[in-house]
């Protein structure tokens, strides 16, 4: 797993072994700009919107929200993808926090329309993604849908599926990739959730809190 200095010296060329990987139908990014393209329309339905981006990286997909009118806030652990974020994105609001840590403290109070990560989360093991999304979701404004894409699949089945067609080495072990039917089990008491695969290795998951009415007695 990298940590943060890792991803540092990775940040440079970091969208361009993206696209190789992309472009050749490759684990772990085969799909990469489709499912990037299907967050940013889900999103722009209420553009100008005010969006979390948790592990914005080099602002690959932020940048274009932003470009729109959006409202970014990002956070990533790593300062040299933040630099680059930054430089594009001048008067976005921009925290070096480590996301394994819990939303950072200056956002403690803050709402947003939308949530999004792509290919963040699965630094997370499964248990804290389900503790981290609950954190998410009172973070959500009215109406509000938390958005994730990563590497990710319907079920157990489909996950191994991937990893055994995987030449020896290269499945990443140290990472937690997410597991639809399994995420679903554990937290449909506090959100709904919906799925859509997009490769053979990633998907998108978009999340909504539960909104239960008061009711009225008189």
């Amino acid at each position: 797993m990298l940590d943060n200095h890792g991803f540092d010296l990775w940040a440079d060329g970091y969208d361009k072994s993206v696209d190789i990987a992309d472009d050749k139908d490759l684990y772990p990014f085969a799909g990469y700009k489709k499912l990037m393209n299907s967050i940013y329309n889900a999103v722009m339905v209420k553009c100008p919107a005010k969006i979390l981006d948790i592990g914005i990286g080099t602002g690959t997909l932020a940048l274009k929200l932003y470009e729109m009118g959006n409202v970014i806030t990002g956070i990533d652990f790593s300062s040299e993808m933040l630099n680059q974020s930054r430089a594009k994105m001048p008067n976005a609001t921009l925290i070096q926090h480590d996301f394994s840590k819990g939303i950072p403290s200056e956002l403690s109070e803050e709402k947003f329309d939308f949530i999004i990560s792509t290919y963040a989360l699965h630094h997370l093991t499964d248990n804290e993604k389900i503790r981290f999304i609950r954190t998410l979701l009172a973070h959500l404004d009215n109406a509000g849908t938390i958005i994730i894409g990563d590497v990710a699949f319907q079920d157990r089945e489909s996950l191994n599926k991937c990893r055994m067609a995987c030449e020896d080495g290269e499945w990443d072990e140290d990472e937690f990739y997410f597991v639809y039917s399994e995420l679903q089990d554990e937290l449909l008491s506090h959100c709904t959730m919906t799925y859509h695969q997009v490769s053979h290795c990633a998907g998108i998951l978009k999340i909504s809190p539960i909104i239960r009415r008061k009711v009225c007695c008189g």
